[in-house]
């Protein structure tokens, strides 16, 4: 298995609070997108209407309104850009979220979201270097928040990505600090560990991220590659045949689908 399929980011959807009343997408690393509804008051846009070869056709629509930065309802371009990563959208996304953090208020968590979600839009382009600049920029606007924990994962998985796996690490622990309920954060966390040789820190990481929620087949294939290295060879192949478990169980939920 390659590092990349091994290898998670998070998405800020699922960090929306409750009480924010967002609509929209929500997903997290592993499971797909749940249902969303779309009903943006001001552009009226329904994504999946939209000619795919205009790819800037949200930027079209408020060029020509003219609309200035007090009257652009930045929680719905949010909202819509959300709808086209559901659809796989990935450009008219990323020009939707650029628009979002043009007109939001400068250092506030729509500012922030909206970069980090363009970050994410991004590196579903396989557009690390851009990716990794939406990231920092996101950082930049707060260190502290939640929100900058999924940035902190976020970017250290498109370091991963884009050949900087020596600075990978350090923003995978600094995720884990500033908010140590995110699942997938732990498990970067123990992935980069696992390529380190650090076998015990990886299961720590792992075992947290395990309790946290994530029990997917990539974790237990990581857990038994810690264990392996730790010289556990009994619990690793236990931790092996759990991943294959899970994964011919999904392979069958997909069968039974189709």
């Amino acid at each position: 298995m390659s590092f990349a399929s091994r290898f998670f980011f998070a998405f800020v959807f699922l960090l929306i609070p409750a009480e924010a009343d967002r609509s929209g997408l929500k997903r997290s690393c592993l499971g797909g997108y749940e249902e969303f509804t779309l009903d943006p008051p001001e552009l009226r846009v329904d994504p999946t209407k939209v000619d795919p070869v205009d790819a800037r056709v949200l930027t079209d629509i408020l060029d020509e309104r003219n609309i200035n930065t007090d009257q652009v309802d930045v929680e719905t371009l949010l909202d819509v850009g959300i709808s086209y990563m559901q659809i796989q959208r990935h450009e008219e996304a990323v020009d939707t979220f650029a628009r979002a953090a043009r007109f939001a208020e400068e250092g506030s968590p729509s500012h922030q979201e909206a970069w980090v979600n363009k970050g994410v839009a991004h590196a579903e382009l396989e557009e690390w270097d851009a990716a990794i600049g939406a990231y920092q920029e996101a950082l930049r606007i707060d260190t502290r928040s939640d929100l900058a924990a999924v940035a902190e994962t976020n970017l250290a998985y498109a370091l991963w990505e884009g050949g900087q796996q020596t600075d990978a690490l350090e923003h995978a622990e600094r995720a884990v600090e500033l908010d140590p309920r995110l699942p997938q954060a732990w498990y970067n966390r123990g992935f980069l560990a696992n390529t380190r040789g650090l076998h015990e820190e990886a299961l720590n990481a792992l075992e947290n991220a395990e309790r946290l929620g994530e029990r997917t087949p990539e974790l237990y294939e990581e857990r038994a590659m810690a264990l392996e290295g730790m010289g556990r060879d009994t619990a690793a192949e236990e931790a092996q045949e759990r991943a294959d478990a899970l994964r011919r169980e999904t392979e069958a939920a997909l069968l039974d689908e189709a």
